[in-house]
């Protein structure tokens, strides 16, 4: 008794070295892994299939808060996959609509101006979410408090894993999504390009600026190249405008374009509001030759803080939704509920014929702000007459161009009136359509908006030139 026979010895010398990790830690392991590399991805690995911006860093983030609350109360760790969870859908947002993720914090605080049950897109995401955060809740009241350093490098190696797995899924892709402009970047825009101001300045005219809510330079698609500005290729509008045709480079989102083609420089509204205002920029510039100058938009004046930092760049005067609708416009709906664009150009002719000094106008849609339903008194539903090509293989980006042709022909009717008075305009996009899916977001070129710049040059019949 209590004797090691020869025998024993010679059993136990020949057993393998096992691992010091008890079935229980195994198990701690695996719920620990169902919860910040299963449920804190599964909405966003779904999508790789699809396309989505690449989230190498909310992996890492979800991973590394996981193992720093493992041991923490239950209350502590769901509060900690929901914090976890806002930065990853933020991450995404920022990804898609080509934001700073920090600018994006600076949005939040708008949301309430948004009605996302204007989508069905938004609604079965909200209804992913809550389902996500159901399911973390009762798989954290598990135990996953594993304390063994080789299951902490383990966890380690498969949060790495997971996140080169989702670069090498978005490969190709990069350049179409967080588009931020770096510390010297070189500079472009369709004002620069075309030299409206001194042009209008020269000939005394009215200058009016359109920029078009998700307006992107399509690529390679000949049926949408065929679509973009076909308004305009009218014979009427030939006779009293020459019109050029180009791109230009964009970064960010729409208030960056917005501060693209009116101050002339990459940035956005928070400097300028920061600041108290920027008199470099177009408006204040052209007050000071002389100009009266008006800003319309068809959304929420307090929406990125517009009813600000439009009178600190020079503009005298700033219409939004309820303006515009007190004014005639009806109302369309969607997740940017605002003023109809299709109305707006009645409204712009009657503020350019207004006489006195010479005038800048400036115009921001917003019903093709994606994504784009049916309904909402949009009047997109039978996009067919616009393009039966794309009504069957992209009926939203079809619904897009429903839109953008609907004012496109409001305005080239005002601009054909007897009495409207001289003026250039420029038409140009913000930002690509951010459309979070590969196959629609490819149809567009990732890094330019298109313009079109109409040149007053009088009632009189003339060729027209088309440069691009």
């Amino acid at each position: 008794m209590g004797v090691l026979t020869f025998n024993d010895e010679f059993q136990t010398a020949k057993k393998p070295k096992q691992l010091d990790i008890s079935p229980a830690e195994w198990r701690q392991f695996a719920n620990w892994a169902l919860v910040w590399l299963g449920i804190a991805n599964i909405a966003f690995v779904a999508l790789w299939f699809v396309g989505a911006p690449p989230r190498a860093h909310p992996i890492m983030v979800a991973g590394l808060v996981g193992l720093l609350v493992r041991k923490l109360p239950t209350v502590v760790q769901f509060l900690a996959f929901l914090g976890s969870l806002m930065f990853s859908t933020l991450h995404f947002i920022a990804g898609t609509f080509n934001l700073n993720i920090l600018s994006l914090f600076h949005s939040i605080k708008f949301m309430a101006e948004l009605q996302p049950t204007g989508s069905i897109e938004y609604q079965l995401v909200a209804l992913l979410g809550v389902a996500m955060c159901i399911g973390a809740w009762f798989a954290v009241r598990r135990d996953s408090a594993f304390g063994n350093w080789r299951l902490l490098v383990l966890a380690a190696i498969c949060v790495l894993a997971l996140a080169n797995v989702d670069k090498w899924m978005g490969e190709g892709m990069r350049g179409h999504y967080k588009r931020v402009a770096v510390a010297g970047a070189p500079f472009e825009s369709a004002m620069s390009f075309t030299g409206a101001e001194q042009t209008a300045i020269a000939g005394k005219r009215n200058l009016a600026i359109i920029m078009v809510e998700s307006l992107g330079v399509p690529a390679g698609n000949a049926e949408m190249e065929q679509l973009l500005f076909k308004a305009f290729d009218d014979p009427a509008i030939r006779e009293r405008f020459s019109a050029t045709r180009g791109t230009t480079l964009y970064y960010n989102s729409t208030t960056a374009g917005e501060v693209r083609e009116m101050c002339g420089r990459w940035g956005d509204y928070q400097e300028i509001v920061e600041a108290g205002g920027d008199r470099n920029c177009l408006p204040a510039r052209m007050k000071r030759a002389g100009y009266s100058t008006h800003a319309f938009h068809s959304f929420n004046g307090s929406f990125f803080e517009r009813d600000t930092w439009y009178p600190g760049i020079g503009f005298d005067e700033s219409r939004f939704r309820d303006r515009l609708m007190a004014d005639g416009a009806e109302e369309c709906g969607g997740v940017f509920p605002g003023a109809c664009d299709r109305d707006i150009p009645a409204q712009l002719a009657r503020q350019l014929k207004q006489g006195g000094k010479p005038q800048l106008v400036y115009w921001l849609t917003v019903n093709s702000h994606l994504p784009v339903p049916t309904g909402a008194n949009l009047e997109v539903e039978n996009c067919e007459r616009i393009s039966p090509e794309l009504a069957r293989e992209f009926p939203m980006i079809c619904r897009q161009f429903a839109l953008w042709d609907a004012w496109e022909k409001a305005l080239v009717k005002e601009l054909q009136a007897d009495d409207f008075p001289p003026t250039d305009f420029l038409i140009v996009g913000d930002h690509m359509p951010p459309y979070f899916d590969r196959r629609h977001r490819v149809q567009f070129a990732p890094d330019r908006v298109p313009y079109l710049y109409l040149k007053w040059r009088g009632d009189a019949p003339r060729a027209a030139s088309n440069g691009r």
